[in-house]
């Protein structure tokens, strides 16, 4: 039964708040074993691609060592030592103002899966976005959810919370990364279908980059977005009322949406291109892996380039 206090509030709320929230507990409780799918899928790749954990400068405690003549008896941690008969260091982990955030499109468009047999957008870019994160703190990587309450930090904590803000994203978001506070020099994976028009997109990327961020875009793609199968009169829904459109002969519209899609996805590609940028195509049809190792070895690859 019901508290007293349910019975009195809950039904004054709006419908559309009592809708998102039972979407997102909906996806909440589906969390669970899209982190299993996404632990499994890291736990195929072979690590080692690019950790960059190492002793230096930092604040972060790393591990204790044994002393050694080269070292000064000032980075002697003497409450160590005292639990044994031997001297001991207490070495900091080397951190560069860089740390690696995560944006996963949340909008109504990413939740479309064309076959019961496939994944939807906002399932496969969950556990991509999720393997990734895993991957990276195996690897003594800082992570976090731009936009998320919670610093860069390392460690499966670190993972853990991003898996549970995932969850806790409210449905309907506009599927662009928010306009917040981003460490110079990180990087941004982004993972959307990026279906939202070109000029927003454009002028997002242009905003992180003159930050000085590096991003890797993951354009999530569901087949029949990009093949256009249908044949007759097919009507097409969108999250609004409006976005709904009727085709009397589906096949006639085949091409030239072919080449509007297309053309969308090679614009991005080709601003990423001159920004630095790496963009990567995958879709719902192909095994997750693949799109997790060309990620995680872009990443890998411009963290080489640039000294990390």
């Amino acid at each position: 039964m019901a508290s007293t206090t349910e019975q009195l509030f809950e039904p004054r709320q709006p419908k559309r708040w009592a809708l998102a929230r039972e979407q997102a507990e909906n996806l909440a409780a589906a969390l669970p074993p899209l982190l299993v799918a996404a632990e499994q899928l890291a736990s195929a790749i072979v690590l080692g691609v690019h950790g960059r954990r190492k002793a230096g400068m930092g604040e972060t405690f790393w591990q204790f060592r044994r002393y050694t003549p080269e070292d000064s008896a000032t980075a002697i941690d003497w409450r160590q030592s005292a639990k044994s008969q031997h001297l001991f260091v207490r070495e900091l982990e080397w951190e560069a103002a860089e740390a690696v955030w995560f944006w996963r499109d949340g909008s109504p468009g990413m939740r479309f899966s064309s076959s019961k047999d496939r994944p939807t957008k906002i399932d496969r870019a969950t556990v991509l976005a999720l393997a990734l994160a895993s991957l990276l703190v195996r690897g003594g990587e800082r992570i976090a959810l731009l936009g998320g309450e919670s610093k860069p930090a390392s460690g499966r904590v670190a993972l853990r919370r991003i898996a549970h803000s995932l969850a806790d994203l409210p449905p309907g978001d506009a599927g662009l990364p928010p306009d917040a506070p981003v460490s110079r020099h990180g990087s941004l994976v982004w993972i959307s279908d990026f279906l939202q028009p070109l000029p927003e997109i454009e002028a997002r990327i242009r905003e992180l980059a003159h930050k000085g961020v590096r991003g890797f875009l993951t354009q999530i793609i569901d087949p029949a977005e990009e093949d256009f199968p249908y044949i007759g009169r097919v009507r097409f829904e969108g999250p609004a009322i409006y976005d709904n459109t009727v085709f009397g002969r589906a096949q006639n519209v085949r091409t030239s949406y072919r080449a509007r899609y297309a053309a969308h996805a090679q614009a991005i590609g080709q601003l990423a291109q001159r920004l630095n940028w790496v963009f990567l195509r995958h879709r719902t049809d192909k095994p997750a892996q693949a799109a997790l190792l060309a990620l995680y070895g872009a990443i890998g690859g411009m963290r080489a380039q640039r000294g990390f």
